[in-house]
């Protein structure tokens, strides 16, 4: 309620004045049905007028029948409303800047929805108790947390990375973030390439095509192949590109890893230029065939952005991710993260460096590698007897193939109505000559009990066509 905003010596009263604007911000929807106010001393106090004042705008509220006073559960906004209440227009999807396909709305995971790892083998227990003890560690600290993020979880995480992914760093290059997006976020206003060129691959994450271009950059789509990203045709396409963003460890979506002579041939680039190689080191932890290939930042630490995340392998409800800053770019990364980021919260933060520091995050991975394995290979089969032959390992997920024409972001909206959430893969494509339609299932949560009606229910919504689907061709 500090948002009230009073004048002092004009004709309205000032009880007029807050009753009439409690009243604006029931009808707007910042003050929803059964919310509560402060009581009228608290909001006197607030406001810097006499208690009589508040009590006054609250009485007259209560006479329009939109407070109600319940003891001590304090003066609330009435549930229902009114009717007489106008309520101001909602903004529906189609008003949405982002495709609804990747909004992730529902509070648990649907069958088939990529990009969330298994809700049903998540470590609860073990969380909630690492969770409480940083809760009860944290009531104490009353300062301001170091903006890069504790040192607790920045030392976890770079003993973490020089085992699992290769990457020797002290933890003062380590920054701490709210997720992918909140580090490239940081990583681009670092760089600051504002009407320059970027190399993305194509197909790719739409969010980062948007990224780069609310950042006024502008994307280069470059086609993948059997090898990964294709440096040779980056360099033919825009060849004073300022950076690249790329996922070497398992291409989104294709599931592809870079070859390593297209690793030695990107990183010769970017020494050569003087330009940044942003890594999202996407899924490459849960690599399912054979052990990971080491991170681009392994080899290339003076020009790679390694960005990491844990809403993949944790759970994305957690919001948190790292950046590995290059030494020649890590006092700007540092100095745009102090006064523009947003670190998680600090139990949280806490929380993860002791499921690290402990040894309980490796093997989750471990048990999550088999446990997606199984699951993978339980959907192929399943299509299979359905008669489906199209259907081809993805990383996480199987990518299905559809009729050109087909429209597959219509059929994941009537999907994620029926319960189930497959992702569309035509948006993924930059370039409109090469889009093709098709689905993206992700397979963390497939469950075998369950499975056989769930591809039953999704075939019945894409209809006869994928009957007659071939093997897609090779990328």
């Amino acid at each position: 309620m500090d948002g009230l905003t009073l004048d002092r010596v004009g004709p309205a009263s000032l009880a007029e004045q807050i009753s009439h604007q409690i009243e604006a911000a029931i009808a707007e929807g910042s003050l929803p049905p059964g919310g509560r106010l402060p009581s009228w001393r608290d909001l006197a106090a607030q406001l810097g007028v006499a208690r009589g004042t508040v009590k006054a705008a609250y009485e007259k509220l209560i006479d329009k029948h939109l407070l109600v006073t319940a003891g001590s559960a304090g003066t609330r906004v009435v549930s229902p409303l009114p009717a007489s209440i106008t309520r101001a227009p909602v903004i529906t999807d189609a008003d949405r800047l982002v495709p609804q396909n990747f909004l992730q709305r529902s509070d648990q995971a649907l069958v088939f929805q990529l990009g969330v790892p298994a809700h049903d083998a998540f470590p609860a227990t073990l969380w909630s108790r690492l969770y409480r003890q940083a809760v009860q560690f944290t009531a104490s600290r009353t300062g301001y947390a170091d903006p890069r993020g504790l040192i607790e979880l920045r030392s976890a995480l770079a003993s973490h990375v020089a085992i699992a992914r290769g990457i020797e760093c002290s933890p003062e290059q380590i920054i701490v973030t709210s997720g992918y997006r909140g580090g490239l976020s940081i990583a681009l206003r670092a760089i600051d390439a504002t009407g320059r060129q970027a190399w993305v691959e194509d197909p790719c994450y739409p969010v980062t095509r948007l990224a780069l271009e609310l950042s006024r950059v502008h994307p280069v789509p470059v086609q993948i192949d059997e090898a990964g990203f294709n440096v040779r045709r980056a360099r033919e396409l825009a060849p004073a590109a300022a950076l690249a963003v790329v996922t070497p460890g398992q291409q989104a979506p294709s599931g592809v890893t870079l070859a390593d002579h297209r690793r030695v041939e990107l990183l010769q680039w970017a020494v050569e230029a003087g330009s940044w190689i942003v890594e999202d080191d996407y899924l490459a932890e849960l690599h399912l065939s054979g052990r990971p290939a080491n991170a681009l930042a392994a080899r290339g630490a003076d020009r790679v952005i390694h960005l990491g995340s844990f809403s993949k392998t944790i759970s994305p409800a957690l919001g948190i991710g790292f950046i590995v800053t290059p030494l020649p770019l890590a006092r700007r990364l540092i100095d745009v993260a102090t006064w523009l980021g947003a670190p998680p919260n600090a139990a949280i933060q806490l929380a993860l460096a002791s499921l690290l520091r402990e040894g309980h995050y490796l093997r989750h991975l471990r048990r999550m590698r088999k446990l997606y394995a199984e699951r993978r290979q339980c959907l192929l089969d399943t299509l299979a007897r359905f008669g489906i032959d199209a259907a081809s390992p993805a990383g996480l997920s199987v990518m299905l193939p559809l009729p050109n024409g087909f429209d597959d972001q219509q059929l994941t909206v009537s999907a994620r109505a029926a319960g189930l959430g497959p992702t569309p893969l035509s948006p993924w494509f930059a370039d409109a000559s090469r889009c093709r339609a098709g689905l993206l299932l992700g397979v963390t949560n497939v469950l075998e009990r369950t499975i056989e009606r769930d591809c039953r229910r999704l075939l019945a919504l894409i209809g006869d066509p994928i009957g007659r689907m071939k093997p897609a061709a090779a990328h």
